[in-house]
C-alpha cells in the first residue's frame, strides 16, 4: 500500500510540475485537459521508473566526473522523450510541446527540482 502513496505523490508532482513549467516557461508548452495533464504526468513518471535507471548507469561515467551534474543530462533525455512518446498516443497527441533547448534546460531543472521535494516528502 505504501508504494501507491509513493506512485501518487510522484505522479501529482510530476504534473504539478509540468504545470509550472508551462506557465512559466516561454516554449515549454502542455495544452492539455486535467486527465490529459496526469496522464502525461503517469507517462514521465514510467519512463522514470523503467528508463533513468538504464541511462544512469550509462551515463554514470560522466555523473561521476560533472560531480552529479550529468543527472540533469539524463533529465533532460526522459522530457525530451516525453513529447515524442505522447505524440504516439492518440488521447494525448500535441499536449506536450517543448519548441527550444532553453525551454528544455528551464523545464528539466524545474521538473528536477519538484521532484526532489517530492522525494523528500515521501
Amino acid at each position: 500500500m505504501h508504494w501507491i502513496l509513493k506512485a501518487l505523490l510522484t505522479v501529482l508532482g510530476n504534473a504539478f510540475a509540468l504545470w509550472l513549467a508551462n506557465l512559466f516557461i516561454p516554449g515549454f508548452v502542455v495544452q492539455a485537459t486535467v486527465l490529459q495533464l496526469l496522464l502525461v504526468a503517469l507517462v514521465l513518471a514510467l519512463l522514470n521508473w523503467v528508463l533513468k535507471p538504464i541511462l544512469t548507469l550509462l551515463f554514470g561515467p560522466l555523473i561521476i566526473l560533472t560531480l552529479g551534474i550529468g543527472v540533469l543530462i539524463v533529465n533532460a533525455v526522459i522530457l525530451l522523450l516525453l513529447p515524442w512518446l505522447t505524440n504516439h498516443i492518440d488521447f494525448l497527441r500535441e499536449s506536450v510541446n517543448i519548441q527550444n533547448i532553453p525551454a528544455l534546460i528551464l523545464a528539466t531543472v524545474l521538473v528536477s527540482i519538484v521532484n526532489l521535494m517530492v522525494h523528500v516528502i515521501e
